[in-house]
């Protein structure tokens, strides 16, 4: 055997070994993950209908054009953005401060941190059907609170059409603040406590040091759980569905909402899944801007 055969044999082993150390992992990637997309890709180009007699036909594009006429899914898709976004930002916003409260040396704080969580333990459906009590008209403690204190007989929050996406915004930032709270905690008590003592030797004030150091340290956590919000609140239903189930008057229907609705309501299968390519296809653009500006900035660094 010379030592060239050899060197390939050597180098083939390992190759498959790690083959095989990734296996268990990539398994259940490819059956519940990779699977379900190409099968949905396969549907969206078929006209594929709930309790039909007659086999399924190929159609081509013919239902992402139909899409592209349907002022119903746009305006879904609109409202799905406005979501997305409304929560997203007050949710960082508002998980910031509490993140910043949290590192601070205080009393009780582990008792703080523990309750700080405790939504993100709560199920969303769970979260939906407290937030729908607490919205009631009639006895929910919103309006209670505002009878008491003379501010009018509250009005109803979840049914009205200017305030129905408003107070579901107000529920998704409250129930997704907690895994934003931690995970820019972890990014703050990965800073060196040196750099903050350091700056506030040179005279930065709580501001200054907040830019020249805090910020520096916490941005890569802030953009990768920023960007991890948008794609998880984009993809929302079950709150939503729970809270409202897309009214009134689809005001609060997202996107995944209507492709529901068009699959399990009216039984258009194929529909459906051309809703969830574009969808996938608007979750793939966000991604790819995500990791284009993470390479970046490893660049710059």
């Amino acid at each position: 055997m010379t030592s060239a055969t050899a060197t390939a044999r050597s180098g083939r082993k390992p190759a498959l070994g790690a083959w095989f150390l990734v296996l268990p992992a990539l398994i259940p990637i490819l059956v519940l993950s990779v699977g379900p997309l190409l099968y949905g890709i396969a549907l969206a180009l078929t006209d594929s209908q709930a309790g039909r007699t007659e086999p399924t036909q190929w159609i081509g594009t013919l239902n992402f054009r139909d899409l592209l006429h349907d002022t119903l899914f746009w305006e879904s898709f609109r409202i799905g953005l406005l979501w997305a976004v409304g929560v997203t930002v007050p949710q960082f916003l508002l998980a910031l401060g509490l993140a910043l409260l949290l590192d601070q040396r205080l009393r009780l704080r582990w008792l703080a941190r523990a309750l700080a969580i405790v939504p993100w333990a709560m199920p969303e459906v769970v979260v939906g059907i407290m937030w729908r009590l607490a919205y009631n008209p009639d006895a929910g403690i919103l309006n209670e609170t505002i009878r008491d204190l003379g501010l009018g007989d509250g009005r109803d929050w979840l049914t009205g059409l200017a305030t129905a996406l408003p107070a579901v915004i107000v529920v998704g930032v409250w129930a997704g603040m907690p895994q934003t709270t931690v995970a820019l905690l972890a990014g703050l008590q990965n800073t060196p406590h040196e750099l903050h003592e350091a700056a506030a030797l040179d005279g930065a004030g709580a501001w200054r040091r907040f830019c020249t150091v805090t910020w520096p340290a916490l941005r890569p956590v802030a953009l990768a759980i920023t960007a991890l919000n948008l794609i998880w609140n984009f993809n929302a239903f079950a709150l939503v569905y729970v809270l409202t189930n897309g009214g009134p008057g689809g005001r609060t229907r997202l996107p995944m909402l209507f492709a529901y609705e068009e699959a399990f309501r009216y039984g258009q299968f194929g529909y459906a899944a051309a809703m969830g390519c574009v969808m996938v296809a608007v979750i793939s653009v966000m991604l790819a801007f995500y990791l284009v500006g993470r390479l970046k900035g490893g660049d710059e660094k």
